[in-house]
């Protein structure tokens, strides 16, 4: 696809649901040293989260479903003291704008990769959680020659090995649940929707995602058409899977580190990496569901920090 029928395909983004969702972002404090920072690529307006200057290769964080960049702010200062670290809200999401189509993760790591040259930089450092790990993998896959290294925190990989297992399961039926009707039953009452990922995907629902962050997301969803775009991440995942078991064939020779919830996908994804990738290193966070930032918050950025601060190196 070229870049003119990209930017076509893009024409029809939702410029007052982005309007609103800026201001509900600026609704909340953000550190002084992380800007926020609009960037134009591939048709799109992606809001970004920005900060840090200095030689070292710059890192991008990709959030996952039912959040937005916002989950990146207790991290972002500590990466940025000799890089810069930027955390996009992707499209569809927070205060970037909801692209007509290409909700498949390939396409989305085609649109993460053209804001990341139009802010002038080749080379990163991928790090994903949840949806964000899948787009981050499809970023990688495309672009070995530009990604340094690449984490990938707690989701799965569809396509990759047993992968059916998950998309399948009982207690998933949310990857199923899109269209029309669901749209309906979520509107006004996306608050209600979202506990279920909060309180049923972690290890202690009392020890997860904070109320504070609840209310946030809740209301950043809550925006036209939001909903409706975080329903086709999922309903890309036929897609995906079709383009991720291409991508594997060709493993990833850059250094990969997977960080799981022991209580979510445990060893799973590690499982998966290590047929999709040549070089990783898994971490299972004791104790801890999906949302290993707020579950395990100080291991699990110590194991970001450390690896993301590691000298670059080459497949084993």
């Amino acid at each position: 696809m070229n870049i003119l029928s990209r930017i076509l395909r893009r024409l029809a983004p939702q410029l007052g649901a982005v309007l609103i969702g800026v201001v509900a972002v600026q609704a909340h404090a953000v550190p002084s040293a992380v800007q926020a920072r609009t960037v134009n690529a591939a048709g799109l307006q992606f809001h970004t989260l920005q900060a840090g200057s200095g030689p070292e290769t710059p890192v991008v964080l990709l959030h996952g479903y039912t959040q937005t960049s916002h989950m990146w702010l207790p991290l972002i200062p500590r990466l940025a003291d000799n890089r810069v670290v930027i955390a996009p809200d992707l499209p569809g999401a927070g205060a970037s704008s909801i692209p007509a189509s290409g909700f498949d993760k390939k396409t989305l790591a085609q649109d993460i990769h053209a804001m990341v040259q139009a802010l002038g930089y080749r080379k990163v450092k991928l790090v994903g959680h949840d949806i964000g790990l899948m787009v981050a993998y499809a970023y990688a896959a495309q672009y070995p020659d530009e990604v340094e290294s690449i984490v990938l925190m707690d989701a799965f990989l569809p396509g990759v090995g047993d992968w059916q297992k998950v998309w399948l399961s009982h207690d998933r039926w949310h990857f199923h649940f899109y269209g029309e009707t669901p749209l309906k039953l979520v509107q006004g009452r996306e608050r209600i929707y979202f506990e279920h990922f909060w309180n049923d995907f972690a290890a202690d629902k009392t020890h997860s995602v904070p109320e504070t962050d609840r209310r946030f997301y809740a209301a950043a969803y809550g925006k036209p058409g939001r909903m409706a775009a975080g329903f086709e991440y999922f309903r890309a995942f036929a897609k995906d899977a079709e383009d991720f078991s291409a991508f594997a064939r060709t493993p990833l020779p850059m250094p990969m580190l997977v960080l799981t919830g022991e209580k979510a996908s445990g060893t799973f994804l590690i499982d998966q990496a290590r047929l999709a990738a040549s070089n990783v290193n898994g971490v299972v966070i004791k104790g801890s569901g999906h949302w290993i930032m707020e579950e395990a918050p100080e291991q699990t950025m110590s194991e970001l920090i450390r690896f993301l601060n590691a000298p670059a190196r080459t497949a084993d």
